[in-house]
């Protein structure tokens, strides 16, 4: 099968398809991206590039729509390089979120378009006026609604959907709900587990281990939208009850999702300045962004799990830190709660609480024992729900075949691939 997968940040959501399909001799496949800093066994990297960045001074609520536009040319002239070189893919695979995939069918009208659908925005119901300390002006529906005319253009042009859960699928209005399929991209719990034999070396030179009662924290970036402010201000109390916890935290400075500080703050930078000398710093550990194995070995030595997240995409964090027994305090949001049951395999608490985030930490740190039972069922949540290699991938695997008539179900895995 000759296969072309459309994502700006290889390899975005299809790091075990293009494993599964790459080290197969009897698939060809062509990857188009903008990363121009990576080499993958068995896939053809071509790199685009939009030829020009938005119009300044443009209308603010088409910026988005703009660099999708411009995204999508660059995407169709790299495809239209592809069809003369003769390369006519069986199946194109990619993000809907930036334009790629817009102007595929029309270089392929005959070759089957399978987009991934991530989020459909909202005035209400989602992340949107969720803060009530945001202010959420006339504006913002306008807006949000006009932001979704990517959404709208490409589930025009698909010939199917994928959501990877059932939540961000409802946010979509229902008339596209047939043409949509569930299917996460899979964690592989074979890998990601949990491991008595765990250490984690930190900077000054301690280790810690699955026995130390550890609180830790994992987000792409520490950022409102997940919860950060909520995290760091619960420390301070909940440190102060256990002497002998760390806080081991995960992330970026940067703003994935929502509004930025002046130039040159970092939310990370506020919080410790809030919080000054009430906060105990040398117990509490900010590693940035870590390797893979490095988050892995985090998750397991971890005593309790904090995720938060407003009415917005759900992290894969969230899921591997399930796979890996940790104990989980979560936000009670729409999004974790399609996964997460109170007192039966997790904890749910108030997303803006840091309060009741503190009050849950203790408690796990008081009788960790009592909460081994939570997370052997999130365990089993995830084995039972989002295991890569008996649920999704076969899923995902039926659907090309759906899609294309090709049965692929029996292409060979190849070795694992380092994931930053």
């Amino acid at each position: 099968m000759k296969l072309l997968f459309v994502h700006q940040n290889l390899p975005g959501q299809y790091l075990h398809l293009i494993r599964h399909f790459g080290g197969d001799p009897r698939h060809q496949v062509v990857f188009l991206t903008q990363r121009h800093d990576i080499q993958w066994p068995g896939i053809r990297i071509v790199v685009y590039r939009p030829h020009r960045s938005v119009t300044p001074g443009g209308h603010h609520y088409l910026r988005d729509t703009e660099a999708g536009v411009l995204n999508a040319q660059a995407v169709a002239r790299a495809a239209l390089d592809l069809r003369a070189s003769g390369f006519v893919p069986d199946l194109m695979i990619g993000h809907n979120g930036w334009g790629e995939i817009w102007y595929l069918k029309d270089v392929f009208p005959s070759t089957p378009l399978l987009g991934y659908f991530e989020f459909f925005y909202k005035r209400h119901g989602a992340d949107v006026g969720f803060d009530p300390t945001v202010p959420t002006p006339f504006d913002d529906g306008p807006r949000v609604r006009t932001k979704n005319l990517g959404n709208l253009l490409a589930l025009d042009t698909v010939d199917a959907g994928q959501c990877p859960t059932a939540w961000q699928k409802s946010l979509y209005p229902s008339r596209y709900h047939d043409l949509l399929h569930v299917i996460h991209e899979g964690i592989d719990t074979a890998r990601v587990k949990p491991s008595p034999s765990a250490q984690l070396q930190l900077a000054n030179g301690s280790v810690l281990t699955a026995t130390d009662p550890v609180v830790t924290y994992v987000a792409r970036n520490l950022e409102p939208y997940r919860g950060f402010p909520t995290f760091m201000r619960c420390l301070p109390d909940a440190l102060a009850r256990h002497p002998k916890a760390q806080a081991v935290i995960v992330g970026g400075d940067e703003v994935s999702y929502g509004p930025r500080l002046p130039s040159g703050h970092t939310f990370r930078q506020a919080l410790l300045a809030e919080l000054g000398t009430s906060l105990d710093r040398s117990r509490v550990h900010f590693l940035g962004k870590v390797p893979y194995p490095t988050f892995l070995t985090i998750l397991q030595i971890s005593t309790v799990h904090v995720y938060l997240t407003q009415p917005f995409v759900l992290s894969w964090s969230l899921l591997e830190a399930m796979a890996a027994e940790c104990v989980v305090v979560a936000s009670d949001t729409a999004p974790v709660r399609e996964v997460i049951r109170d007192g039966d395999n997790g904890l749910l608490v108030d997303f803006f609480s840091s309060a009741a985030v503190s009050e849950r930490i203790g408690a796990v740190l008081r009788d960790r024992a009592s909460y081994t039972e939570l997370g052997r069922r999130a365990r089993q949540t995830v084995c039972s729900g989002f295991d890569l290699n008996t649920i999704c991938l076969p899923r995902h695997l039926a659907l090309i075949a759906q899609l294309t008539g090709i049965d692929v179900s029996s292409a060979q895995r190849s070795p694992q691939q380092g994931v930053a």
